[in-house]
């Protein structure tokens, strides 16, 4: 492999250079569909575009092809109404997979000349949520983003060595555009077209590759369990995770069964990366990033991922230790006022996860009347247990006495949520103004639907019981179980919406109870609907066990 500079990547005669597997694409077939796409570009007089396109070979055409044709580029988080009514002013057309965008077969001329790119004309404008969720722009000039990934490839290069990239996380953000795309195409590895947010997937993809390496989410990096092929997949040359943290317990998870810890990166879309830290507790900064604080301990930060000459200042508290790694303390900017008490969020949510019984946490103000905290919580293992065993009331009172040693009485969270994992955002992000929408919305009451199948007239749904479940309440204290007329409801209700059912209830027959239904329960209900006799069959198990039958009759509309 050889390394070519970012604003070469449009010149370089490398044909054979494979970019992506499956289906195949070469350097050169690259170059020439971006210089192709330029100059449809400015043969329409595009100034500025946005693009959102799901498979990062066609993002990289489009990328390229933009700054070839000296066009600004936006990249919008998604696709939404109001995202498209707050950036429309500042883009000419929107190039994106779905259907009344321009999509990107569209854009078709005979190519531009090859040519160097300008590494401060060329500009990007990316989309952050921030930590208030206030959506911003951040511009990048390309500059700054060839000056990080040769700081990667420095790093890690080696390591990396003819790795196939496999990622889990958009390309339409600043760690996967990094890290999935422009890396990867300066070093000459190939990468995987699309983003594989499951760990079946991402196992599926690495058996396809000698040498693989994973640029993944902590969201992900949670959820990979005892049922993957853990002895093949410990060929992996490194295991990156960005966008939030990673929980100790995760890491360890990962060190035990690849037998190398994941390597974390800090940064954000403002900063560009940060730090580093693998299997320690303190993070290193890259090596070009200069780092001090303020007077209120916050980090300051320089380098060269920045615009010249800026110094960002961020709300981040940290503590050196003296050979110059740090240990992050929380955000000063999450610190709030109740009866004119100050009162640090990051403090609370780090004494929380301190207790064996919680993975994560985030607090908020709930705003109703008297202005109070409740916290967001996610259990673990030894959590899930004591709540299935204890109840709900025990545990949460469990967990107000854990804080009393480190807060006030005011401090106490009063409202508390109970979760098998954050609701985190596309960026890997929870913002503060959704941590305090969750504190305020009532608690959930019908299961998560993970998977349906259809087959002949029998749909298949697989559910997870909610841990903090409305139901489970007073049903019962000590012991909470799913209520029997829940479950029928649940039937009713997801038959009604997903088959076509008769207008009318009218009644049910041969109901068994048979086993208990506890919260965090992964569950399968079967449904069939009986044309001919108007009964709905409904049927759930866990596992092998049938927990409840029955059937539903139906009739038609009252006259």
């Amino acid at each position: 492999m050889s390394w070519i500079n970012l604003e070469h990547l449009l010149l370089a005669p490398h044909a054979e250079r494979v970019v992506t597997h499956a289906p195949a694409l070469t350097l050169a077939h690259l170059q020439n569909r971006a210089l192709s796409v330029a100059g449809a570009l400015q043969q329409q007089g595009v100034k500025q575009i946005a693009i959102h396109l799901e498979d990062a070979a066609d993002l990289a055409v489009a990328l390229f092809a933009a700054w070839r044709a000296e066009v600004s580029v936006l990249l919008p988080s998604d696709l939404q109404a109001q995202t498209r009514q707050r950036w429309a002013p500042q883009v000419d057309l929107w190039l994106s997979d779905a259907p009344d965008d321009t999509p990107l077969h569209a854009l078709n001329t005979p190519p531009l000349a090859p040519a160097r790119l300008d590494l401060d004309a060329c500009t990007l404008s990316l989309c952050t949520s921030g930590s208030s969720g206030e959506p911003k722009l951040i511009e990048k000039k390309l500059r700054q983003l060839a000056n990080e990934v040769t700081a990667l490839e420095r790093l890690w290069g080696a390591d990396l060595g003819h790795a196939c990239i496999i990622g889990s996380v958009a390309a339409q953000h600043i760690y996967g555009l990094l890290f999935r795309v422009l890396w990867p195409l300066c070093a000459g590895r190939s990468f995987v077209r699309k983003q594989l947010p499951f760990p079946e997937d991402l196992q599926r993809a690495s058996r396809e590759h000698d040498a693989f390496a994973w640029v993944a989410s902590p969201a992900l990096l949670k959820r990979m369990g005892d049922n993957l092929d853990w002895a093949s997949l410990s060929a992996v040359r490194r295991v990156f995770s960005s966008g939030g943290a990673l929980p100790a317990e995760a890491a360890e998870s990962l060190h035990q069964r690849l037998d190398q810890w994941p390597t974390e990166i800090l940064g954000s879309s403002e900063t560009g990366g940060i730090a580093w830290r693998q299997g320690d507790p303190l993070w290193r900064a890259f090596d070009d990033v200069k780092l001090s604080q303020d007077e209120d301990g916050a980090l300051r930060i320089e380098s060269p991922y920045l615009p010249a000459g800026h110094v960002e200042q961020t709300a981040d508290a940290a503590r050196f230790s003296e050979d110059g790694r740090f240990e992050l303390l929380g955000r000063l900017d999450r610190i709030v006022k109740l009866e004119e008490k100050r009162i640090s969020l990051p403090l609370l949510e780090q004494a929380l996860a301190t207790h064996e019984w919680v993975s994560e946490a985030r607090v908020g103000v709930v705003r109703e009347n008297r202005a109070s905290l409740g916290a967001l919580v996610v259990l673990s293992d030894s959590g899930v247990h004591a709540l299935r065993n204890q109840g709900r009331r025990s545990l949460t009172s469990a967990l107000r006495q854990h804080l009393v040693p480190h807060c006030e009485a005011l401090a106490l969270p009063r409202r508390w949520r109970l979760l098998s994992q954050l609701p985190l955002n596309t960026q890997g992000k929870l913002p503060q103004t959704q941590v305090e929408a969750l504190l305020v919305a009532p608690r959930v009451q019908e299961p998560e639907i993970l998977n349906q199948q259809t087959s002949g007239d029998e749909l298949t749904l697989e559910l997870i019981v909610p841990l903090d479940l409305a139901h489970f309440s007073g049903h019962f204290p000590g012991t909470p179980i799913l209520p029997g007329v829940v479950q029928i409801d649940w039937a009713i209700a997801l038959g009604q919406r997903l088959m076509d059912l008769p207008p009318r209830f009218a009644g049910m027959e041969v109901l068994k109870f048979q086993q208990l239904v506890r919260p965090g329960d992964h569950i399968t209900l079967t449904l069939r609907f009986d044309q001919e006799r108007s009964k709905l069959h409904f049927a759930y198990r866990n596992g092998d066990a049938a927990c409840s039958s029955g059937r539903i009759l139906w009739g038609t509309a009252d006259v």
